[in-house]
């Protein structure tokens, strides 16, 4: 398949925006509020490291496919041993379990504060939590690659101009803003560290960066030629992902972290700017809000299925093209496993065993996949002389030992 040379780099930006705006999911938001709210602008230099270290990542796995035809996953079936990949499926179903209960309950939530159909705020979560469900559910199976890439691209820019303007609306230091991004530090504080970590750990995603293989493929790069356009998609798609992370630091640098937990946050600095910038500040930044959860349960709807259908059709030596994946029965029978069993979690809260396992097995896959890149993509049999440079390898030893340590704090 030949490159066109008649479009701009511009043409070609789509999948990045894809796994961005999945990647910013609500617990993320909150993560990042709850640092800012406590620490300020101080670890700012956080949030720009998380988007450089995911933009690292998919770049690896960007990498091997279009170097191999093959996706990352297909590889390390075929090249690594069998209980790798049985542990890939055993962490996919509890982490698409408790994520997808997680998106259906804030969706519900941010739904149900800009739209209130019930007085009661727990009625109107169980309402509007499973309808925008259905809702992601239809526009995954009716929809096409390329109605999710405009809705994404039409997501992220809303929540980016709500945000950033938001952030800029507040008047913030920027000699301080532009000293806690050149001079990393962390505050005189013990839980510094680890919120630090989370923070990093949080900005742009896990999982959910696997699903790039397979929105790159429906964008039609199939070829090591295209390996430019993805690092540019990839590039823009996580500035604006840290530049929405940095914005909404700076924005919780004036809300009390010890008032307030979880969805409250949010709501803290919902008012906040309405104190700032009125009711259209207030409004503007829950519209934001919902957008982002909304794209990210639309992305992990469409991209998670994928991996499930992937999985079953290397087990099986299948033939099965990653163009064909979409309408076959592992893929439509995982979504309905997203969109279903995880009601439980909004019907009855999440099981606190639940939670932990999520937090250890979820913050394993990130040195997991740092180590699956460094190991795979260093191997000139497999990707001649695509495989990694040394700053390509630099990047991913430093994710490997910094989401090694954030599982070690998950653990302790």
């Amino acid at each position: 398949m030949s490159i066109p040379q008649n479009k701009t780099w511009l043409r070609y930006l789509g999948p990045g925006f894809i796994v961005a705006a999945t990647g910013v999911g609500a617990g993320d938001l909150i993560a990042a509020s709850v640092a800012g709210a406590r620490y300020g602008a101080v670890i700012l230099w956080a949030v720009v490291l998380g988007g450089l270290l995911k933009f690292v990542l998919n770049e690896g796995i960007a990498r091997w496919q279009l170097a191999t035809g093959e996706t990352l996953l297909e590889g390390w079936i075929k090249h690594l041993p069998k209980w790798v990949s049985y542990y890939f499926l055993a962490y996919l179903l509890l982490w698409s379990f408790v994520v997808a209960g997680a998106l259906i309950s804030f969706c519900g939530l941010a739904a149900q504060t800009l739209l209130p159909i019930h007085e009661n705020e727990s009625t109107g979560t169980l309402i509007w939590g499973p309808l925008q469900s259905g809702l992601a559910v239809l526009l995954v199976l009716g929809g096409s690659y390329q109605l999710l890439e405009r809705l994404m691209k039409l997501f992220i820019g809303l929540m980016f101009a709500v945000v950033i303007s938001s952030a800029w609306g507040l008047a913030p230091d920027w000699g301080d803003i532009g000293m806690a991004l050149l001079y990393p530090r962390l505050p005189n504080d013990p839980k510094a560290v680890m919120l630090t970590l989370g923070l990093i750990g949080g900005v742009g995603g896990s999982v959910t960066l696997l699903s790039y293989a397979y929105w790159i493929s429906e964008k039609g790069w199939s070829q090591s030629g295209f390996m430019k356009h993805a690092r540019i998609d990839l590039g823009i798609a996580y500035t604006l992902s840290s530049l929405f992370g940095v914005a909404l630091v700076i924005i919780a640098a004036g809300v009390s972290p010890e008032q307030v937990n979880g969805y409250g946050m949010i709501l803290s600095l919902a008012e906040q700017l309405g104190t700032v910038t009125g009711p259209v500040g207030r409004w503007g930044f829950l519209i934001g809000f919902w957008g982002a959860v909304f794209s990210s349960m639309l992305g992990v709807w469409d991209g998670v299925p994928y991996l499930f259908a992937d999985f079953v059709r290397n087990v099986r030596k299948r033939p099965t093209t990653q163009e064909l994946l979409r309408p076959t029965l592992p893929y439509r029978l995982f979504l309905g496993y997203l969109a279903i069993p995880p009601l439980i979690i909004v019907w009855w809260s999440k099981p606190a065993w639940i939670g932990i396992l999520y937090a250890v097995t979820g913050a394993f896959f990130m040195p997991f996949l740092a180590a699956i890149l460094i190991y795979m993509n260093n191997r000139s049999s497999w990707l001649g002389n695509a495989r990694n440079g040394w700053l390509a390898n630099a990047g991913l030893i430093l994710s490997l030992l910094l989401f090694l340590a954030l599982f070690l704090t998950k653990i302790i």
